[in-house]
């Protein structure tokens, strides 16, 4: 209990040295006893000279080697110095351990909570080899479409060089998005120091059933040790692949209700803003409500739009929907940020309807509804707005009409003008020598194929979207269209635009959109039967 306590103290202690100018980070904040982490100590002032205070680690943590970086920063045209420390360090027990805070000079840094665990060791025969990988899942069962974290852990106790490579992970029957950047550390397993490389993977299963989750072949050369008479020994080229792993995907509740998106997340939130607030609306004059919805183990791009509804006395003007996705210790968190423009078109009482959202909570393995609630709105007479024009009184006269003009004035005018336009024009050109233009090629239907096909191999989304343009320009139907019929087209499309508009910069693949353009079927006539595409609908039952 008393343990708990001084925790929570300096957990509270170090929310009020947030603001110091010594920022302190960590690469993770769970690890096990045997494996190290890497803390960054950064300072942005350029009057600080010397090394921060490591002295408060050594009861808590083995503290190795510190590498100090400099670099300089321009920020609105205000050039800034940057220098970071970074310290390797592995804690000498389990539990609960706070990395204390730290001095520069007058900086201090902010404590960091870790949660350190006890070693999971590797049987005997894997302890033996130089080179193994471990993958994992942190769930064996999940719903269609919901995410599945796989791990590939690397150990290696021999040092490799720089060209190490792994092969990218394809499975045509789910979604991969790789989370983030590969991780270094360090793990001690038998007494033999082992450098790791993890890498993690977010994969969503596209159907329901049994799956396998293809191993991945890692490939590196370690360096020899010792030197030959000749002079260094030659590294030699080592290969190996991970394994296997099953897993199983269950299919959507038969009790979630029909027609609406399928949105299995560990946890959902929908909150709204406005700008100005609602009770300053006034007739005439604009307001803009923003709806944001967060999914933690989704995409960005499977978020659905969330309807507001038709509201009496409001004009709407909907602006294109912000996609996000950020990564986390739990995998991917989508969100989805959609903006509107209110006009009261009227004074009085308006009446927003609610905003639902279902969505089933794979922790609590039920549905779940997030709604914002009705709201009323007082828009408030505004005087500056010029009033109607009344109705004029009936008199006993009839009114007269006012005189129009004569359509056959108008149009000998228009003929008029034409007729000396082209006599001018056909003057002009008989005087001119006769020059024969060349005509210039245009672009054919298989170059443009080509540019497309080169743009998604390339996985570049900007040269990609102008080629996809540029393609479906000289097709006999629109873009839209070609993705309304075929599922794959429209998923490929959803991950370009999400990677288009994502302030995250995900990185994207483009083999899935050329892959939905070569499989892409003609367009049928109506009485002929639309086959099946090759990917399972998107929000499947």
């Amino acid at each position: 209990m008393i343990r708990v306590m001084v925790f929570l103290l300096l957990v509270a202690l170090g929310c009020q040295a947030n603001a110091a100018l010594l920022h302190a980070s960590v690469d993770r904040t769970q690890l096990s006893i045997d494996e190290t982490l890497e803390l960054t100590l950064e300072a942005r002032d350029a009057a600080v000279f010397g090394k921060p205070d490591l002295q408060p680690l050594d009861d808590l943590f083995e503290v190795f080697d510190t590498r100090q970086l400099n670099r300089l920063s321009n920020v609105n045209g205000e050039t800034r110095s940057v220098t970071r420390w970074l310290t390797t360090l592995r804690p000498k027990r389990t539990g609960h351990v706070v990395i204390p805070s730290l001095q520069l000079g007058e900086l201090r840094s902010q404590p960091i909570a870790l949660l350190v665990q006890e070693s999971r060791s590797k049987d005997d025969s894997t302890q033996l080899a130089p080179i193994f990988i471990d993958a994992s899942l942190d769930h064996d069962s999940v719903y269609v479409q919901a995410q599945v974290i796989l791990t590939l852990r690397i150990f290696h106790s021999v040092s490799l060089y720089d060209d190490s490579s792994l092969s990218p992970l394809q499975m045509p029957e789910a979604l991969v998005e790789r989370l983030g950047d590969p991780r270094t550390y360090e793990k001690t397993i038998n007494g033999v120091r082992h450098g790791v490389i993890e890498i993690r993977y977010a994969l969503f299963p596209q159907r329901s059933g049994e799956l396998l989750i293809p191993g991945q072949l890692f490939s590196a050369t370690t360096v020899a040790v010792g030197n030959s008479l000749l002079g260094p020994r030659p590294g030699r080229s080592t290969q190996v692949k991970s394994p296997n792993i099953p897993l199983h995907v269950k299919a959507k509740p038969a009790d979630y209700p029909p027609g609406i998106p399928w949105l299995p997340a560990t946890e959902l939130t929908l909150v709204e803003a406005w700008s100005p607030e609602p009770a300053q609306a006034m007739h005439g004059e604009s307001l803009t409500r923003s709806l944001l919805l967060k999914a933690k183990g989704l995409s960005s791009a499977q978020l659905p739009s969330v309807g507001t509804g038709k509201a009496a006395g409001l004009r709407r003007y909907p602006d294109q929907p912000s996609l996000a996705d950020e990564v986390g210790t739990d995998g991917l968190t989508g969100s989805r940020e959609e903006r509107e423009a209110l006009v009261p078109v009227r004074s009085g009482e308006l009446q927003l309807p609610v905003v639902e959202v279902v969505w089933w909570n794979t922790l609590e393995d039920r549905l779940e509804r997030t709604t914002l609630p009705a709201r009323t709105l007082q828009v408030a007479e505004n005087l500056g707005l010029e009033q109607a024009p009344l109705e004029p009184m009936q008199s006993s006269q009839p009114s007269r009409r006012p005189a129009l003009l004569w359509p056959w004035q108008l149009s000998t005018a228009v003929l008029f003008l034409t007729t000396a336009l082209g006599f001018g024009l056909w003057w002009r050109a008989r005087r001119q020598p006769a020059v024969l233009r060349a005509l210039q090629p245009g672009p054919t239907p298989r170059s443009l194929l080509d540019d497309l096909r080169r743009a998604c191999q390339a996985n570049d989304t900007q040269t990609t979207r102008q080629a996809l343009d540029a393609w479906a320009r000289q097709q006999p139907e629109t873009l839209a269209d070609m993705a309304a019929r075929f599922v794959p087209l429209s998923d490929a499309l959803d991950g370009l635009n999400g990677a288009l508009y994502s302030e995250t910069g995900q990185r994207w693949q483009g083999d899935a959109l050329w892959q939905a353009i070569q499989t892409l079927p003609p367009a049928a006539t109506p009485s002929a039967v639309q086959e099946p595409g090759i990917l399972p609908p998107l929000y499947p039952r």
